[in-house]
């Protein structure tokens, strides 16, 4: 598996036993950041959907995802977008 692949089974599995989501898309966009200065470092899209985030404003709940990805964010995630619901 290649450390992208690595990354986005973490990114996966972290986001699952934290929200449970019932559903989850995580997708590697570094191929939109070629020739850019951070290239070759993560560039992810995570789109969930999960009970957790019931009442929660949009800022919290991409800061919920943040804190359970918090030490992926300096070791394999460069950027990461997050649509929450």
């Amino acid at each position: 598996m290649s450390d992208h692949g690595a990354t986005m089974a973490e990114i996966r599995a972290r986001l699952t036993a934290e929200f449970a989501p019932s559903e989850l898309e995580v997708i590697d966009d570094g191929h939109l950041h070629i020739g850019h200065a951070a290239e070759g470092k993560g560039h992810y899209r995570v789109r969930i959907v999960s009970a957790a985030f019931a009442g929660v404003a949009p800022v919290k709940r991409h800061r919920m995802v943040y804190a359970a990805l918090a030490d992926l964010m300096d070791h394999g995630v460069h950027a990461l977008s997050i649509d929450a619901k």
